[in-house]
């Protein structure tokens, strides 16, 4: 009887405490910052204008001239000129450091 008495068991939701815990500051840690740095650059496609300065996801550097639909034409060098999609552009050259 006395071991009945010394093991008694926590309720479910009690048990599951630090692993809600552990969830949220995973939470906050990983997925928070990663869905802000998304929207921002979602924001940052979005306001795409002909003449920014731009680096692309292949480490293209070029200047946007043109806009179709959802590509962009990108001068990369005298008299070249190559179309991309607006997703390929991963920041303007000035904000690099960020």
């Amino acid at each position: 009887m006395f071991l009945q008495q010394q093991g008694q068991v926590p309720s479910g939701i009690i048990s599951f405490l630090p692993l809600i815990f552990i969830l949220g500051i995973f939470y906050l840690i990983v997925f928070l910052p990663a869905r802000r740095r998304q929207k921002k650059l979602q924001d940052m496609i979005n306001n795409l204008k002909a003449g920014d300065k731009v680096v692309t996801s292949g480490g293209i550097y070029g200047t946007i001239v043109g806009f179709k639909d959802d590509r962009i034409q990108l001068r990369i060098a005298e008299n070249v000129k190559i179309e991309l999609s607006r997703n390929a552009v991963t920041a303007l050259q000035g904000s690099e450091k960020e």
